[in-house]
């Protein structure tokens, strides 16, 4: 059964991007991605826009993933170039809710993961719905002190490790903060 996974690195003050959206401190741990096997266990990609520009923005290359992607968004945006191959990507875009898309999404994945890739407010939106199952973090060492954080939530952590220099943890979304839940 294919599970839905919010995958990110984070500071150790809990952002994923600075103010700006910018990844430099990221960019700045390490010259080479670690390879843990993740990707390997996807099925299908799901982001929003500002990560999908990211990622064009910062292309070396074609394309660099192979399964299908959506975009959540509601601005017109454009394709990357076909690879080598002449082939032109998997990209979807799409509006509304998550869920309006989500049994779509979880289908292409066939029984892969689905990744939840980029912002907090998108994994945010997952987990409001009930259909985020997970959260791996890599927490890199570095304080900005503000940016943009990871929504509120409750998690049960399942297991922890590292790879130098982030400290990784893999989590289960149990839910809203319990004082964020709405009182009957």
């Amino acid at each position: 059964m294919a599970r839905t996974v919010y995958y990110t690195a984070t500071t150790l003050d809990g952002f994923i991007a600075d103010p700006n959206d910018s990844l430099e401190w990221l960019l700045r741990q390490t010259e080479e991605p670690p390879d843990d096997g993740f990707i390997d266990g996807v099925g299908a990609i799901v982001m929003g826009s500002t990560t999908y520009e990211w990622v064009l923005r910062n292309l070396d290359g074609p394309w660099p993933y192979e399964v299908p992607a959506w975009v959540m968004t509601h601005r017109k945006l454009g394709l990357p170039e076909a690879g080598k191959d002449g082939k032109t990507p998997d990209i979807r875009f799409a509006k509304g809710s998550v869920s309006d898309h989500y049994f779509e999404m979880c289908t292409a994945t066939g029984d892969h993961d689905l990744w939840v890739m980029g912002g907090g407010d998108l994994a945010g939106q997952f987990a409001d719905e009930g259909l985020l199952d997970e959260i791996i973090t890599w927490t890199a060492p570095v304080v900005l002190g503000k940016g943009r954080s990871l929504r509120r939530l409750d998690l049960e952590l399942i297991e922890v490790g590292h790879s130098d220099p982030f400290v990784i943890s893999r989590h289960r979304v149990i839910g809203p903060l319990l004082e964020d839940s709405p009182t009957e």
